[in-house]
């Protein structure tokens, strides 16, 4: 299995290729689509890196016709079934054919060791185009003062009880973030700080006076300084809701069964910003050094605001189900007696005498990869969902489910980069078996076989 994963992460680093034009899909309610523009140069910086392994355990199967993988990995009809081939499990990757995906990017997948039926992972690579939507002035724009934004985006996402939640986002995730960035292109675009509020109307102020609504003891002394950084992270964040939305009121019609962990980065403006809904991970390794720009949410790491939504909100436990957690399973033989425990608020372990409500089954339970919220699922973000009942009930999941991804930023002008510094994405089939030093050593030991000056590097 780690030969395997070796030869993966060997092919992500050294194969690229160029998307062809990719099928008509369903796009945005009211959206239109953005004119094509050249994309800018690429700053000197970190290429990204991405890679796929295996996906959660599947509770539904797929028709067989649904099977597809990224449109950039350019797969004849014999490429498609050997990657979806459990026998020989193949290291997939693009074809070498001298165009090459955005900023030397390398992506590599193997299928899943016979989790599920088909590879569940999907992932993106685009180059966006984003044109303002209106001044923020509310006057009409003059075309020379604006000239739109492009940015550069990645996605995996690492699908669960079917492949179209991931399928789905690998297809529109990244037109709800333009969507979203259309308001910001000016306000971006202009070194000063973003205004308070935005007219509602064309040629409309863009704040009125409210001075007699407001005391003479108030405590809004100033305005709360907000940048231009926030925004974008706010856009992303935005995004990955409506995303999870959409899912949500599409997945009757277009049978979106399932969920995804989803792990997105966008390059905007000399600043990368990686958004996390799940236990996918990314690093950059820059001069040696290897640096987090993710952290995984599972169980476990989420165990406090599990357990809080459920100590504030008791009838999404249905009666089934403690917020309170021990170290085992409580018996019944133990009523009366005092057993180690912790709350929502606690970090640290006490005692507490065990009562009836005790003997229900644990909110959170397991450790490690073994961890499950409410005896069913082992991830806490991520997209879609919205069909997952606990196991032998109808109790829903999605209320403990979040779709908003943790944002983290990287300015690339604050640094001096060479060519060996890469950005890492991975889903869990890679990190479950690997760590981040494995990771970072085969990087440097594939490009190092290289001239600096190949193209195949």
């Amino acid at each position: 299995m780690l030969n395997r994963v070796r030869s993966a992460v060997a092919h992500l680093v050294s194969s690229g290729g160029a998307p062809p034009p990719r099928p008509k899909s369903p796009d945005l309610p009211n959206s239109t689509s953005a004119p094509p523009a050249a994309p800018p140069q690429a700053p000197r910086s970190p290429p990204a890196r991405a890679g796929s392994g295996s996906a959660a355990p599947a509770k539904t199967v797929e028709a067989r016709a649904s099977f597809s993988r990224p449109t950039f990995l350019q797969l004849s009809p014999g490429g498609l079934r050997r990657a979806d081939d459990h026998a020989g499990r193949a290291v997939q990757s693009p074809p070498d054919t001298g165009r090459r995906l955005p900023w030397s990017t390398g992506y590599a997948e193997v299928i899943n060791a016979g989790k599920s039926r088909h590879n569940e992972d999907q992932a993106c690579c685009e180059v966006v185009y984003v044109e303002g939507r209106r001044s923020v002035s509310g006057a009409p724009r003059e075309p020379s003062r604006c000239q739109g934004l492009c940015f550069y985006y990645w996605g995996l996402f690492d699908g669960h009880a079917g492949g179209r939640a991931a399928e789905m986002a690998s297809r529109l995730l990244h037109r709800h973030i333009r969507e979203q960035l259309k308001d910001l292109v000016e306000i971006l675009q202009d070194p000063s700080p973003p205004p308070l509020c935005l007219p509602s109307t064309p040629g409309a102020p863009g704040s009125s006076d409210s001075s007699h609504l407001v005391g003479p003891q108030s405590c809004w002394s100033s305005q709360k300084e907000v940048t231009h950084e926030s925004l974008v992270v706010g856009a992303i964040e935005n995004a990955f809701q409506l995303m999870d939305e959409q899912m949500a009121r599409e997945r009757r019609g277009h049978q979106v069964e399932g969920g995804c962990c989803a792990l997105v980065v966008v390059y905007l403006l000399g600043k990368v910003y990686v958004a996390n809904a799940g236990d996918s991970r990314a690093i950059i390794v820059r001069n040696g050094e290897i640096i987090p720009m993710s952290r995984e949410f599972t169980p476990e790491t989420e165990r406090q605001r599990l357990q809080t939504l459920g100590f504030l909100k008791p009838e999404l436990l249905g009666g089934e189900f403690t917020h309170l957690e021990f170290p085992r399973r409580v018996q019944p033989k133990e009523l009366g007696q005092r057993m180690l425990y912790r709350d929502q608020n606690m970090t640290g372990w006490a005692y507490k005498k065990i009562e009836l409500e005790d003997l229900r089954f644990p909110l959170v339970c397991g450790e490690g990869k073994k961890a499950r919220m409410m005896a069913t699922i082992g991830v806490t973000r991520g997209l879609g969902d919205h069909n997952l009942r606990v196991c032998s009930s109808t109790l829903p999941i999605k209320p403990f489910l979040s779709s908003f991804p943790e944002v983290r930023v990287y300015d690339l002008t604050q640094y001096e980069h060479c060519p060996d510094d890469v950005l890492v994405l991975g889903t869990d089939g890679l990190w479950d078996v690997t760590s981040d030093c494995e990771v970072a050593a085969t990087v440097d030991r594939v490009l190092s076989a290289y001239e600096p000056n190949d193209p195949s590097r």
